[in-house]
């Protein structure tokens, strides 16, 4: 694989990540997270348990927007290693995500810090979540608030 491919290929190992975070930020919408993954894709975490296969994966996102009703990742010092073949990658990624959760009927600010181990492949000329797994190191209250004034931008998924 020559260095250009290489570094193509990491471009657009990002914009998939890029992409599911911010379908996560706008409500985690379920069918448009699915088709980040291949058929037989997992997505996992100690946190959140784990779920085989696209179709478990979409009900996990469909689940988890009634609880997370609000979030912001913030992808931090991602590492992308493609395979000399260039048909596979793996991928290390920080995230610091605030985040609004209902608990007990109430809205309740909170922060998340973790880390992502994701597989890739190429698919037909498209990257695809292969695997990803999210190991939070913690989760813990904000001591002020915004639950209540955050806002999503209603023109973010047309990418504007």
């Amino acid at each position: 694989m020559s260095r250009t491919d290489n570094a193509a290929a990491v471009l657009q190992i990002m914009n998939l990540k890029n992409r599911y975070m911010e379908l996560c930020d706008i409500g985690y919408p379920s069918k448009p997270l699915g088709a980040l993954f291949v058929e037989d894709g997992v997505w996992t975490s100690p946190a959140f348990g784990t779920y085989e296969g696209r179709n478990e994966v979409e009900r996990f996102f469909e689940n988890i927007s009634s609880s997370i009703v609000f979030a912001a990742h913030l992808p931090l010092n991602p590492i992308i290693e493609v395979a000399e073949n260039g048909l596979s990658a793996n991928g290390r990624w920080r995230i610091l995500m605030p985040f609004t959760r209902i608990d007990g009927g109430q809205r309740q600010a909170r922060w998340i810090l973790g880390d992502y181990a994701e597989d890739y492949v190429l698919r037909n000329g498209v990257w695809m979540f292969r695997r990803i797994d999210f190991f939070v190191n913690f989760d813990a209250p904000h001591e002020g608030t915004w639950a209540g004034v955050e806002r999503i931008r209603p023109d973010a998924v047309s990418g504007r």
